[in-house]
């Protein structure tokens, strides 16, 4: 409409807090992960927490991510106590406007609860326990299918693994190369404890496949099938989907391109990954000239009589006729 432009304009979130987790292993992935993209979008308070080790210090690796990704302070905590000291802040921890990262449940519920209270601060998701479904035809590798859903197992006794075999796939063959290879782990008690609640679900074909796969929600979908391509235009809830025979769930946590930090629980069907997106914030502009507000101003005056505030409408004619 003449005389009337508007726009939209992306700011930076001026504090966010990071939690990287490390009770059971050292994951300057997520460092980097988490604080690239908080670097990228501008924002100039980058608060990174992470449980220390047990003489009291932070591992290297995730402090040498931490410092070249930009980070400003380091706390070193971890757990719900940590997530609650960014959210309100301390005398020697920033408060943050935005915590994000993954971590167990008790991370998650903080971060949640604190959503929903009065500390002011906003979540990028809830991202707990890592969990990963796997969909397999009779073509894919029993080893590859194996150590897919081992890679997630193996992050901690509160993960979860789920294979939906297609028609065709030797279960029992897979189910016992999963058990060899999980022998092989320097992790394998911690995996073994994912695996007693992880599942083995068998579909008739791809229509009740992707059924369960819209129902589980899955942070991690591995669709690892001849056709597995024209699987992604039926997919509509899942954190990060991976195609085809070579690209397993590794790539993405370490080096593909896309962001491992997911939303789980089910909550992809309302959450995304992490983005640039996650660290700025939208804000809207308007202007109008004398000829604009003439030809929006009738249309305004009405919707504001019909809703009988009349400032609103006395805003819009007085400028046009001196009312």
């Amino acid at each position: 409409m003449p005389g009337v432009r508007c726009s939209r304009v992306t700011r930076p979130i001026s504090a966010v807090g990071l939690y990287v987790p490390g009770g059971t292993a050292v994951l300057p992935s997520s460092a980097l992960m988490l604080a690239v993209p908080a670097s990228l979008a501008g924002c100039r308070t980058i608060v990174l927490a992470t449980p220390p080790r047990p003489d009291g210090s932070i591992a290297p690796e995730v402090l040498y991510c931490a410092r070249a990704a930009g980070v400003t302070h380091v706390l070193a905590a971890g757990g719900a106590q940590a997530v609650a000291a960014l959210a309100w802040g301390t005398a020697s921890v920033p408060k943050v406007h935005k915590v994000c990262g993954p971590g167990n449940q008790y991370v998650t519920a903080a971060k949640v609860a604190l959503a929903a209270g009065e500390a002011m601060v906003a979540i990028d998701m809830p991202a707990g326990p890592s969990e990963v479904l796997v969909v397999a035809d009779a073509g894919a590798d029993p080893t590859h299918v194996a150590l897919d859903l081992l890679s997630q197992a193996e992050h901690g006794p509160d993960s979860q693994a789920v294979l939906v075999a297609l028609p065709g796939v030797d279960v029992g063959a897979l189910v016992a190369e999963v058990a060899a290879q999980c022998d092989r782990l320097p992790r394998a008690a911690a995996t073994r404890a994912a695996l007693r609640h992880s599942r083995v679900v068998c579909v008739a074909g791809r229509g009740e496949a992707l059924d369960f796969v819209e129902a589980y929600a899955p942070e991690h979908l591995i669709i690892n099938t001849a056709d597995a391509g024209e699987w992604v235009p039926h997919v509509a809830s899942a954190g990060s989907v991976f195609l085809g025979r070579w690209t397993p769930e590794s790539v993405g946590d370490y080096a593909s391109g896309t962001n491992h930090t997911l939303p789980t629980y089910g909550y992809a069907r309302m959450y995304s990954g992490v983005s640039l997106d996650t660290f700025t914030r939208k804000m809207t502009v308007q202007e109008l000239t004398r000829q604009g507000l003439d030809l929006l101003g009738p249309t305004v005056a009405t919707m504001a009589a019909v809703e009988g505030l009349e400032a609103h409408r006395r805003a819009v004619t007085c400028r046009m006729d001196g009312e």
